[in-house]
């Protein structure tokens, strides 16, 4: 059966909407503001949304804005008004909006626009996230701001970003729609040809992953690049995790490229800077899982959301539930269930083998141990010691170390 979400502030207006859609054989949610709109939205989408304009605590407009930065507007969604102005209503669809009713709406009139809304059919996937999706706390607010100050220039912009923290939706925001995106898979094609990323991302955007893994000639490759990058009109954006400055006073990367690319630095808070986003992101994540049919239907219990809100918990906590509510429990067990035992720790190798025999030794107790360590998630694996993943994936295979149960293949990362 078709689900329709009625918003409206008006209790009559809800109840009226909801008699009529319910004879009609739709099966109608109610929310009576913003906020329950928001929680409705993050439990299951909808196959139709009817959004009244003026309400007390958001506007709609400014609900469908958020749907549509966050990735959420992946249903039809039909304003209402009864103050509404032309202007109004072309902004509404500017965004996203399906059509606009004008307040009294009259039978024929909603039946008709929920029949032609309906028969849209199957939603497009929802899009990449975007900035948007990492929240609306005062934190992001103003990394908002300082890339927008520098999205216009075609200068190299250093992200500062711990993993995971969202490096690349920052670069994305800062690459200009219906351009070139490039992103190499591999650091090793600045060593090999560097001009090539040039070409590759002409009138575009370069963006490199984590720049304090870069080789000796991978970074002189880099700065070969950098004096190039007019001729291509293309912009370069990389991220790091780690201190530059750190590292070239240890003399591990070269202090012009570090002064080529430092100019436009821009830090990118972590999550636990701007916690007040992650019952939201949690939402959104769990969402966009259920729409692309991973999950059943889930929804988080308040005390759940608050153990996400205090805690940096790993794994995968929407699969991890067998009810329909994810309840703190589930949060707390799944956190449990990374506690593992440490694997046998380096210092009870035995020192008695050739160089080679015991250099493996040791580097099969190092990656198990980081295996463990980080769930067998070869991203954050990847990230933790330093190696491209297809690197990564090479060197456990040359050990002959198992993945284990959520080691994740190439490519399905």
């Amino acid at each position: 059966m078709q689900q329709i979400l009625v918003v409206d502030d008006e209790i009559g207006i809800r109840e009226l909407l909801s008699e009529i859609l319910r004879d009609e054989g739709y099966q109608v949610r109610l929310a009576e503001n913003a906020g329950q709109a928001r929680e409705a939205r993050a439990q299951a989408r909808p196959d139709l949304v009817l959004l009244d304009i003026w309400m007390p605590d958001t506007d709609g407009i400014t609900l469908l804005k958020e749907w549509s930065a966050n990735g959420q507007l992946t249903m039809p969604v039909v304003m209402m008004s009864g103050h509404g102005t032309i202007e109004t209503a072309v902004e509404a669809t500017r965004i996203g909006a399906f059509d606009f009713l004008e307040k009294p709406i009259a039978l024929q009139k909603l039946l008709t626009t929920v029949g032609r809304a309906m028969k849209r059919g199957t939603v497009e996937p929802p899009p990449a996230l975007s900035l948007g999706s990492l929240g609306r706390s005062p934190a992001i607010a103003e990394l908002k701001q300082r890339l927008e100050r520098v999205r216009g220039l075609r200068t190299p912009v250093l992200l500062s970003a711990e993993a995971g923290s969202g490096a690349e939706l920052c670069a994305r925001f800062l690459h200009h729609a219906n351009t070139p995106w490039f992103e190499p898979q591999s650091h090793s094609i600045l060593a090999e040809a560097p001009l090539d990323l040039g070409e590759k991302a002409r009138d575009g955007t370069l963006f490199l992953h984590e720049i304090a893994e870069l080789s000796r000639l991978e970074q002189k490759g880099l700065l070969l690049l950098l004096g190039k990058l007019e001729r291509y009109n293309a912009r370069l954006v990389c991220a790091v995790s780690r201190s530059l400055p750190d590292m070239v006073a240890a003399g591990q990367f070269d202090v012009r490229l570090f002064g080529a690319l430092s100019a436009f630095t821009v830090p990118v808070p972590s999550l636990r800077q701007h916690r007040e986003d992650i019952p939201e992101l949690a939402g959104l994540m769990l969402s966009r899982a259920i729409e692309a049919k991973l999950v059943p239907v889930r929804r988080f219990a308040s005390a759940a959301l608050n153990a996400l809100r205090n805690h940096d918990w790993p794994g995968n906590m929407v699969l991890a539930s067998v009810t329909e509510e994810i309840s703190l429990e589930d949060v707390m067990r799944i956190a449990a269930s990374f506690k593992l035992e440490p694997v046998t720790p380096a210092s009870s190798l035995p020192l008695d083998l050739p160089l080679r025999e015991a250099r493996d030794a040791f580097e099969r107790v190092y990656f198990e141990h980081h295996l463990v360590l980080e769930g067998h998630n070869m991203s954050r694996v990847a990230e933790r010691v330093g190696l491209e993943r297809t690197h990564l994936y090479r060197k456990l295979k040359q050990l002959g170390v198992r993945l284990g149960r959520r080691g994740d293949e190439p490519g399905n990362g």
